[in-house]
């Protein structure tokens, strides 16, 4: 029996490299999930850019285009809204989409501290309506199967976790003043943008973290400056005039896990950078128990290295290959060892977005674990300002494993 076929008409906010992936996500979906029965329609995007604009309805298949998102909100056939637009602008198009009563599906950091982002998840809340976050790398397969070695205790009791994600795309010194650099527009910044990640990864395998203490730097105080709408955060400008940097390049700090996870006790270290010379996407997470470890690093996203027992007479990891047996695999590749890519995962984050929002199982990145990564960074920018331990609310509604 075919299924039944439910219509989401989709709206997009800005058509950037991320904007034009979670197009590619939608209509992937069904193709890759046919039994889903969930159809995307591709309404109408919005970008300040009008080539943007055009490329939106030529290319990615967007019946209509607008330069005000305002539109794609009052659109009477949009359902659910991509909010893709820079960090500055995602906490007021997240609270504008909830008060319009359309789900959405935002990238990180949600807000440009735990302040917006708290308001962001009012909004939801008073809304009731389902929300996504752009936290791509745990739907990874090897993720996924890591989360489930831990839940059900292969690993023993978790002791100790290491999680970083290193970067070179800032490693430039004449690299573009964009306005990652600037406080006011970005808020943190390494913290908000890689560190992040690392900290949602943490309490989606392991779980919650209760405390933090943290240290930050900026390695290039300045930066040439460059004009908004010239030219991209990649430009390198020689000889320029210089403008000071106001966030930070490097961040790592000591953690806690709290109650509700396998590693309620456990400690960890979580370090991120963003001028990391020769790192271009260096995520990686490693988990210790007291009957095995595992070791990620999303360079290699379809192996994960898996030693389970402590008395083995083979001893060392095993690569453990990618394949159907782990999280999503076998809806992209048919046997072992056929890598997925970064694409794919963003289709996945799709799935569990649109199945949320069509009444299946919330099993999506939702506002509260949004919220949750915004406090660990609140608490790492606190305790890199005095040098003490502070506490990380925890939230409730997250998908953090144990909660």
């Amino acid at each position: 029996m075919s299924p039944e076929i439910r219509s989401v008409g989709v709206g997009l906010i800005s058509v950037g490299w991320m904007g034009k992936l979670h197009a590619k996500a939608y209509t992937q979906l069904p193709l890759v999930y046919p039994e889903l029965g969930i159809r995307p329609h591709l309404v109408i995007a919005a970008d300040t850019e009008p080539k943007r604009i055009e490329y939106a309805k030529d290319v990615l298949g967007f019946a209509e285009g607008t330069t005000d998102y305002r539109e794609v909100l009052a659109h009477p056939d949009v359902d659910v809204v991509s909010i893709c637009a820079p960090n500055f602008l995602h906490a007021e198009i997240g609270i504008a989409a909830a008060t319009a009563a359309k789900h959405f599906w935002i990238e990180k950091p949600v807000g440009r501290g735990i302040e917006e982002t708290e308001a962001v998840r009012s909004a939801v809340i008073e809304a009731g309506v389902h929300s996504s976050i752009g936290f791509n790398y745990r739907h990874a397969p090897a993720v996924e199967h890591a989360r489930e070695l831990v839940a059900k205790g292969k690993l023993g009791r978790i002791t100790n976790v290491r999680a970083e994600f290193m970067a070179g795309y800032s490693a430039e010194p004449h690299g573009a003043l964009s306005w990652r650099f600037n406080r006011k527009l970005a808020g943190s910044g390494v913290l908000g943008d890689l560190f992040s990640h690392a900290a949602d990864l943490c309490q989606y395998v392991v779980g919650p973290i209760s405390d933090i203490t943290a240290l930050t730097s900026t390695v290039h105080t300045e930066r040439p400056k460059l004009e908004m709408g010239e030219g991209t955060h990649f430009a390198v400008i020689e000889d320029g005039e210089m403008g000071p940097v106001e966030n930070e390049d490097y961040a790592a700090a000591l953690v806690r896990f709290g109650a509700g996870a396998q590693g309620a006790g456990a400690v960890g270290t979580i370090e991120s950078s963003r001028v990391a010379v020769g790192r271009d996407c260096g995520y990686r997470l490693e988990v210790y128990g007291t009957e095995g470890s595992l070791k990620w690093d999303f360079e290699r996203m379809n192996e994960l290295q898996v030693v389970l027992g402590r008395s083995n007479d083979e001893q060392g990891y095993t690569t453990v290959i990618g394949s159907p047996r782990h999280g999503d695999y076998a809806r992209f590749q048919p046997g072992p060892g056929c890598a997925m890519g970064f694409d794919d995962l963003k289709v996945i984050e799709a799935k569990k977005f649109l199945v949320a929002v069509t009444g299946g199982e919330q099993l999506n990145s939702n506002i509260h674990d949004a919220a949750s990564a915004a406090a660990i960074v609140s608490a790492a920018e606190a305790s890199a300002a005095d040098g003490q331990w502070k506490a990380v609310r925890l939230l409730d509604g997250t998908t953090a494993a144990g909660a």
